[in-house]
């Protein structure tokens, strides 16, 4: 049998190659003959770019930029063999590295140098992956590095963040303005909520970052104000598209620059071949950390599963833990979903033994598979 394994990564436990390959260890086991063909996915967040060159290559590229609480850091952005530039925002400014910044100390600075830096490197094809930021500014960090200029009720300078965007009082436009014109620039994510309201940013998004609930309600307001003034000076209007409150706010202000949202797990797929990969497969394999009805909304095992209904090809999920929904989508649009936990186990233990536990899943998947094609009205 072919085989396609295109996990998404296990976060905190194994990145999505790791997955790929604990899975191809278990199939292996049952069927020594198996062709097993590793493309680790990811849908535009944390590990997006590991995934990228596991699969296809690529050249890294070092840079120093801010990180969300305004340190500088290196950091690298991959340049695959197509051409384009892939900066991924959870290295840049992740939540796990916010330390205990304020939320609203934190800025997207850091994403807005990089694309500089790179721009002023001749890079004209680029993609920015958003999923995984600490920041809620509105993106005002990353056009605040691109030229936008704010400043508060003295005239000083802001740098664009949460706070910045509550206290300014004018800005000023036109050094922004065409900063990216000659930049195909594509903005990766899952999301599609907009900037501001009871489905945008800071109500959705905020709290995980460590938004009070309390203070949600004013957060928004100052958002939306800081885009009514953007908006008007660029003579555009962003805020209203879908995905604009991705990463805080960020999804807003790549797009604004021209940016043009795309699915993070379709240009993934796109970037590794995986829909020809798949259209020769026997099976197909994927999987994540936890799966329930919001993996059907752009996650990456949605995306593989669609890729092998199209080409007629079966796909299983196998995930480290499975919540059904009542509806039974997540059922339906898989061959059999398969939980990791074969016992009752706490999470720590079921992180540590992930390896292990897909291995064995995946063993035990391949011989009710090959034992069923034996039967003799198999097909």
């Amino acid at each position: 049998m072919r085989w396609v394994l295109a996990p998404d990564s296990f976060k905190g436990s194994l990145d999505a190659a790791d997955v790929a390959s604990a899975m191809r260890q278990g199939i292996e086991r049952a069927d020594p003959r198996a062709e097993c063909v590793l493309r680790p996915m990811a849908d535009g967040g944390e590990g997006t770019l590991d995934a990228l060159h596991a699969a296809v290559g690529g050249q890294w590229l070092d840079y120093s930029v801010c990180n969300a609480s305004g340190v500088e850091q290196s950091v690298s952005c991959l340049l695959l063999p197509d051409g384009t530039v892939v900066l991924e925002v959870a290295r840049i400014i992740g939540l796990p590295d916010a330390g205990d910044t304020p939320v609203t100390q934190r800025s997207s600075r850091g994403v807005g140098q990089l694309l500089l830096a790179l721009l002023a490197d001749g890079y004209r094809e680029i993609a920015v992956a958003l999923g995984g930021s600490s920041t809620n500014d509105g993106g005002a960090g990353c056009l605040v590095a691109l030229g936008l200029q704010l400043c508060n009720a003295q005239g000083e300078s802001l740098q664009g963040s949460l706070q910045d965007v509550l206290d300014f009082q004018t800005l000023a436009c036109e050094p922004l303005r065409g900063k990216t014109a000659q930049v195909k620039l594509e903005v990766w994510s899952d999301v599609e909520n907009p900037l501001t309201g009871e489905q945008g940013a800071t109500a959705v998004f905020g709290p995980q970052k460590g938004v009070a609930m309390a203070d949600i309600t004013r957060f928004d307001a100052g958002i939306a104000h800081f885009a009514r003034q953007l908006d008007t000076g660029m003579g555009q209007s962003a805020s209203h598209l879908p995905g604009s409150g991705a990463a805080g706010g960020l999804g807003y202000a790549l797009q604004l620059l021209g940016g043009r949202m795309v699915s993070g797990a379709q240009a993934v797929a796109s970037h590794i071949g995986l829909a020809q990969a798949v259209a020769e497969a026997d099976w197909v394999l994927t999987g994540e950390g936890r799966s329930d009805s919001q993996t059907l909304s752009g996650k990456a095992p949605a995306c593989v599963a669609a890729l092998a209904r199209s080409s007629g090809v079966p796909v299983s999920l196998l995930s480290g833990a499975i919540i059904a929904d009542d509806a039974g989508r997540l059922a339906a649009a898989f061959d059999g979903c398969y939980s990791l936990c074969n016992r009752p186990m706490v999470l720590d233990v079921a992180m540590q033994e992930a390896a292990h536990l897909l291995a064995q899943q995946a063993e035990q998947l391949t011989r009710t598979i090959l034992a069923a094609r034996s039967l003799p009205n198999a097909r």
